[in-house]
């Protein structure tokens, strides 16, 4: 089944940051969707057709940007963007939500925003956090990947260690310059897919200079692998 990745796009510089991510995660095999929460309907039926007119219209110039036009588009209602993408990440059957730094983010570094920190917490799905001005590097890509320290759970160790492989690098040290992606695990006694950030590592994906992947405890994620998968079975069908 192929990797399925929601980016949270509302328009905003930093927000293109995780456009970037999805780029590079959707050139490797990932099916992309955009998603774009809106807070409140409208109670005229007019300014309701409006607004929602207005949000599909942000998310095709999300896609025409990414440049995977075929890309899927959600326009989500929820007072909360963050329960919102909660809420249609279960819905999709997600792999991933990704997300831009905070707005106010020093390029090269990762603040998560509010509507990150709600699924850092107990989330359903593991999240990435691209790193402020990622949309600005010409060719980026996910080749040097680190995983950070603490007491790791298997599913963390093999998704660093796979993406490395797949990038065909030896896996990098959390503090090495360069590094691309810092693989965060879920702190031991979370559930089983669900996503649970020790101290510790908030603290780490704070002063990071890379993106950060954070899982949901005891969840792989291999894009690569994932794509190839749905190769296999396509030819099968054949």
């Amino acid at each position: 089944m192929q990797t399925h990745v929601i980016v949270s796009y509302d328009g905003t510089d930093n927000d293109h940051d995780a456009l970037a991510f999805g780029r590079i995660l959707g050139d490797a095999g990932a099916r992309i969707s955009l998603a774009y929460v809106r807070h409140s309907q409208e109670a005229d039926a007019a300014v309701e057709q409006a607004a929602q007119a207005q949000a599909e219209e942000l998310l095709e110039r999300g896609a025409q940007w990414l440049g995977h036009t075929e890309v899927g588009r959600h326009v989500v209602l929820s007072g909360s963007t963050g329960e919102g993408l909660r809420q249609l990440a279960q819905r999709e059957n997600a792999d991933l939500v990704v997300f831009g730094s905070d707005w106010h983010t020093a390029p090269g570094h990762v603040q998560p925003g509010r509507s990150a920190v709600r699924l850092m917490e107990g989330g359903p799905v593991s999240i990435v956090i691209a790193a402020a001005g990622l949309r600005n590097r010409t060719g980026a890509s996910l080749r040097t990947i680190a995983l950070a320290g603490g007491e790791v759970d298997d599913a963390a160790r093999t998704t660093a260690e796979t993406l490395a492989a797949n990038a065909g690098t030896a896996l990098a040290l959390p503090s090495q310059d360069g590094v691309d992606l810092l693989v965060v695990g879920s702190r031991p006694g979370t559930p089983h897919g669900q996503v649970g950030v020790t101290a510790a590592n908030e603290y780490v994906v704070e002063t990071t200079t890379s993106s950060v992947l954070i899982l949901a405890r005891g969840v792989v994620f291999d894009v690569r692998q994932s794509a190839a998968r749905q190769q296999e079975a396509a030819h099968a069908q054949q």
